[in-house]
């Protein structure tokens, strides 16, 4: 966390420094770094003020406070400051598992009995399974491949968005069916 002082008709001393950094640590718990904070502290007569100026990778907050107190003021700036990266946190959060949820559709995978294909009789399944589809580049479906059970991996390509299957062939080479 890179912390930029400025003081305003106040001289800024360490024992302000350090109330602010440590303060300053609850916020920092929430952001993913880099985290970069302008704290700007001012004094009119009885009135102090503190404002915070946080930028991370995801936004920007800002807060600000005035009390009698250099101190209160940064401590109720801080706790604004909290509040915001804490709901920062949890809407990206949110927002990622909501796009999980909706894109990790299921395609269900069936295996049927070879007696009953043909001959007119109506196919039996012998095994029913549900794969998730994750959106994933041909490099990343191919490594899953070798790791897969199966012999084949669906996935929603990250390219085009559309369901494709990477399946093994005989010569032990890969074989690509996508949509037109």
């Amino acid at each position: 966390m890179n912390i930029d002082y400025v003081a305003r008709n106040l001289e800024l001393d360490t024992r302000i420094r350090d109330f602010t950094a440590d303060k300053l640590e609850k916020v920092g718990k929430f952001l993913d770094e880099p985290v970069d904070v302008r704290v700007t502290v001012e004094q009119e007569k009885h009135r102090c003020s503190a404002e915070l100026h946080i930028t991370h990778r995801f936004g920007i907050i800002q807060a600000n406070e005035e009390t009698d107190d250099i101190f209160d003021a940064v401590n109720l700036a801080v706790d604004k400051a909290e509040k915001q990266a804490r709901r920062s946190r949890k809407k990206f959060r949110d927002k990622r598992r909501k796009a999980d949820r909706n894109n990790n559709s299921h395609w269900p995978v069936e295996i049927v009995d070879n007696a009953s294909v043909g001959l007119g009789a109506e196919p039996r399944i012998v095994e029913s399974t549900v794969l998730s589809i994750k959106p994933m580049s041909l490099d990343e479906a191919a490594i899953q491949l070798e790791d897969s059970d199966y012999g084949f991996v669906v996935f929603r390509n990250a390219m085009n968005d559309q369901v494709n299957v990477l399946y093994r062939r005989r010569d032990n080479n890969y074989g690509l069916i996508s949509p037109e």
